[in-house]
């Protein structure tokens, strides 16, 4: 069995007040732990692939590896959770949270960034999009008299 600082949900469930020994919000927990690690991938971080935990047995290691430049990950993690699973009751937290989110988001993706940076296509060489709109007739009708 993984530490308790190694888990992925067991760490979450500490940072978030909740023995990790109690297993009652696990499902609602892994459901939000997975949604911030869609996120996380969309931000550059954890396997190309995509990474997603079942239980406590999804380690730190197994989605990060060994760079300590990705620690800010553990924090956002819990910010997101929970923000999510139990938000401040107060106005003010909810705000300060949110910063700090933010920040770390920001944060996260300048790393990545300095890392595995691509550099964009010049708009000229995309190809431009159509976009096939309705018409007026399809989605609008007059009503009856």
């Amino acid at each position: 069995m993984a530490q308790v600082f190694d888990s992925i949900l067991d760490s979450t469930k500490k940072a978030l007040g909740i023995d990790p020994q109690i297993t009652d919000f696990d499902v609602d927990l892994t459901m939000h732990i997975n949604s911030v690690l869609a996120t996380l991938n969309q931000l550059g971080v954890g396997p190309t692939e995509g990474f997603a935990i079942e239980d406590s047995g999804a380690t730190w290691d197994t989605f990060l590896g060994d760079d300590p430049t990705l620690n800010n990950v553990r924090s956002y993690m819990y910010m997101k959770v929970r923000m999510m699973f139990d938000p401040p009751q107060t106005a003010h937290l909810v705000a300060s949270m949110n910063e700090q989110v933010n920040q770390l988001e920001w944060r996260i993706s300048v790393r990545r960034e300095g890392t595995s940076w691509v550099n964009p296509q010049p708009v000229s060489q995309l190809e431009p999009e159509v976009i096939i709109v309705p018409s007026r007739e399809a989605w609008y009708s007059e009503p009856s008299s």
